[in-house]
Order: C-alpha cells, then sequence, then structure tokens
C-alpha cells in the first residue's frame, strides 16, 4: 500500500517536474533529449549496439558524486575493458562532468522512479549490474532491479547526520529496499554502523573507504597555468582567491572579507563559483548593487584587456573547477558558512591548494576531521575568522604552501578505496 501511495506522491510531482527539468534544459541546451531520456527514451537504440557486451550502469546524482565515481569507473575500463560503461545523473551539471569522462560509453538522464519508466529503460538498456554511488536509493528502481535479478552495489556509500534521522523515520518500510542492494561498499566505520541499524544484513556491509582519495589530479604544467590564466583575462601578477560551490548567502559574506584583505594585499584578485551556475545572475546582481565590478566568467570573449584586483569573476560554466584550484593561491569552500552542510574540500587538496571552510561541515564531517588533523586545512567559526585566517596566510605564504603538502599527502595515505570496491563488486561481474 505504501508503495502506491509513493507512486501516487511521484505522478502528482510530475506535473511540477516535467516543466522544471524543461526550464533547466533549455538553459543547458538539453531540454529535448532531458526530458524522453528521464521518461526512459533514448537516442541510441541500446539493444542494437550491447550486442551481448556485459552492461555496468553506474548512477551518480549530481557533480560530487560523479568525481567520486571517476576512479572508479577508470578501474572498471581497465578491468573490463569490453564491458559497455553507461552513467546516469540527475542534474545537468552532473552530466557535464559525465560528458569529460572518456572511460563511459554512454552517458544519459536518470530515468523517474516511477515502475513503468523504470522497467522500460531496463528492458532497453539490460545492465548485468547496476552500481549506485553514495546513497542514491530510489525505491522503485531498486526493487525493479531485485525483480529482473539485476544485482545492485551501493558504493561509497554514507549515511549523513540529516538524512540519518529521516530514514530511521521509514522505519521497516526502508528494509526492504535495503534487502533489494547486494552489497554496501560504505565510507567509514560510521556509516557502516549506521546502515546495519536501518536494516541492510551485516554480511553484505563492508567499509571499502572514501572514493574521493583515489582522485587524480589534472596533468597541468607551469605553461598550462599560465595559458589558462591568460584566458581567465586574470591579472598577470594576481594572487588569485577561488571560492568554490558557494551557496546564497556566502557571496555577499566573501566579498567583505575580500574588501577588507585587499587592504594588505591590494594584488588579491577574487573568483567566485555558485554551486548552482543558474544563480550566477542573481549573484550578480546581488554584489553589483554592492558597488563591486563583477564579470561572468562566460563573458570573457568579448573582452580585450584584463579583470583588475578589486573586480570579482563569477564562473557559470561548468567542469572547470579543478582548472581554477590548479591556479589559485588559496581556496575557500562553500556550503558551509551558510547551514548548508559543506562540500567537498578534497579537490582543493588534490590541487596542493590550502583550503578553508565554515563551521558547517555535517556533510563532510569525518574529510573535514582527517583535514584538521593532518594541518592540511582549516575549518573556520565564521567570515570575521576566514577574514583572520585568509590574512595570516597571505602574509605567510610558506605556511599556506605547507597546509597544501599536508593536504595532499593527506590524500595519498588514505587511497585503496577503488581497489577495495572493485574487489567486491568483482564478485557480481564475471570477467
Amino acid at each position: 500500500m505504501i508503495y502506491l501511495l509513493y507512486e501516487l506522491i511521484l505522478y502528482i510531482s510530475a506535473l511540477f517536474l516535467v516543466p522544471y527539468y524543461l526550464y533547466r534544459g533549455l538553459r543547458y541546451g538539453k531540454a529535448r533529449h532531458g526530458i524522453r531520456e528521464r521518461l526512459g527514451i533514448y537516442v541510441q537504440d541500446f539493444r542494437h549496439l550491447l550486442q551481448g557486451r556485459k552492461v555496468v550502469w553506474v548512477h551518480a546524482v549530481s557533480v560530487g558524486e560523479t568525481r567520486a565515481a571517476i576512479p572508479l569507473l577508470k578501474a572498471l575500463r581497465k578491468r573490463y575493458p569490453n564491458a559497455i560503461l553507461i552513467l546516469s545523473n540527475v542534474t545537468e551539471t552532473g552530466r557535464a562532468i559525465a560528458a569529460d569522462v572518456s572511460e563511459i560509453d554512454y552517458y544519459i538522464f536518470f530515468p523517474f522512479d516511477l515502475r513503468w519508466v523504470v522497467r522500460r529503460a531496463f528492458n532497453l538498456i539490460q545492465p548485468n549490474i547496476i552500481i549506485l554511488v553514495e546513497t542514491e536509493i530510489w525505491p522503485n528502481f531498486v526493487l525493479e532491479a531485485k525483480c529482473q535479478n539485476i544485482p545492485l552495489v551501493l558504493v561509497n556509500g554514507r549515511i549523513s547526520d540529516r538524512s540519518f534521522p529521516r530514514y530511521r523515520r521509514a522505519g521497516k518500510l526502508f528494509e526492504p529496499i535495503l534487502d533489494s542492494i547486494a552489497d554496501f561498499c560504505m565510507q567509514s566505520e560510521q556509516d557502516s554502523r549506521r546502515i546495519r541499524h536501518l536494516g541492510a544484513a551485516s554480511g553484505r556491509v563492508q567499509v571499502t573507504g572514501n572514493l574521493k582519495f583515489d582522485m587524480q589530479p589534472p596533468r597541468l604544467d607551469s605553461a598550462d597555468l599560465e595559458l589558462l590564466k591568460s584566458d581567465l583575462k586574470l591579472p598577470t601578477n594576481s594572487c588569485v582567491w577561488v571560492a568554490g560551490s558557494t551557496h546564497d548567502g556566502e557571496e555577499t559574506q566573501l566579498v567583505d572579507v575580500y574588501r577588507k584583505l585587499r587592504k594588505t594585499c591590494p594584488d588579491l584578485f577574487l573568483v567566485l563559483v555558485p554551486r548552482h551556475p543558474e544563480r550566477c545572475r542573481q549573484v550578480c546582481e546581488e554584489l553589483t548593487r554592492l558597488g563591486v565590478v563583477v564579470t561572468l566568467r562566460s563573458t570573457l570573449g568579448t573582452m580585450s584587456g584584463a579583470l583588475q584586483p578589486g573586480e570579482v569573476m563569477v564562473v557559470d560554466t561548468l567542469g572547470e573547477m579543478l582548472q581554477l584550484y590548479a591556479l589559485s593561491d588559496l581556496v575557500f569552500v562553500g556550503g558551509s558558512l551558510v547551514p548548508v552542510g559543506g562540500h567537498n574540500v578534497l579537490e582543493a587538496a588534490l590541487m596542493k591548494k590550502p583550503v578553508l571552510f565554515g563551521p558547517y561541515m555535517q556533510n563532510f564531517k569525518e574529510i573535514a576531521r582527517l583535514l584538521r588533523a593532518a594541518h592540511g586545512g582549516l575549518q573556520v567559526k565564521d567570515s570575521t575568522d576566514l577574514h583572520r585566517q585568509m590574512k595570516l596566510l597571505l602574509e605567510n605564504p610558506a605556511e599556506a604552501e605547507r597546509i597544501g603538502d599536508n593536504g595532499r599527502y593527506l590524500l595519498q595515505e588514505n587511497q585503496g578505496a577503488t581497489e577495495r570496491t572493485l574487489a567486491v563488486l568483482s564478485r557480481h561481474i564475471a570477467d
């Protein structure tokens, strides 16, 4: 009965979701394909293309999960070179990251969790295994896979402080879904305990670690960085501060810190990367009202000269975060000065950059703890503390470099999740 109610709620939600995804699709140029794929209708004729080859379907909801999955996708391609790798995403931003992953054969939008849509998608794609990245559990999708004897494996699994009480309230309603998942590869002992508390069988749960520690930095030498800096019209001798994955309420705080810092570091230049690109014009308008000179990343091609210190660039394009971190001198990761729960701070550490983040890191609590313990990142209490810590780093570049080195070393010390996860997956993928 409860699943019939769930299905009814989904049909009602579709009245709003279809126009919403059409709007988002128009912004990113994927409106027609986006809605069709979400309904299990594909341009590709998968039944003709697959030709009896093994099909591995990996699902990663958005940007963070997609980036986390990249080491695993690379390992799957190396281990199973003849398999078809399909990656699905819910968001357009996640899909944009997927488009640049050469190991993937096809990338699609995740189907709406309506039983007939999911069944259609499965019948067309015929996956041999489905890999769910982090805790992306859709009831009809999971239950239909069970009905069709398609093994599902949860990888890089985590149960955040915020989601754990919600799952507990679902009680026994959640148990049939967990029972349909063949294996759980969890990030930490706490995640393992929580998923078992929710009803996952202990024999199916393993701690394999966090795939994000296995990320590899892009190959960029000094010439590449100089060219990138020139393409971005950044002042030649500027000190670049990149604030990534920012949310509403953070940009104004960061600009206030920026203005104060420029009194002692006049060559400082701020690059803001809002978590949701659709907010960029709103951010520009908000900062313009504060008297800040703002330039959108997408308009740089129309400019002849370089940007000036004191200005702010707002990045409204996709897929450039690691490159921006690479050319930065300091990094702040957003969603942490406001109660969002934080974002992945390991990407900055990957690029050997000193990374700062705010007090709200409950979604990345363990990573934040490890970074603090390794002196590979700084957690600030508020914008006042951010200004103080930034000023100290700007005045002590050797300390900033030491923090960046510590962060990269932390990643190296904690690698291995990909191999441990692949060992679990190999039980369900015959060579």
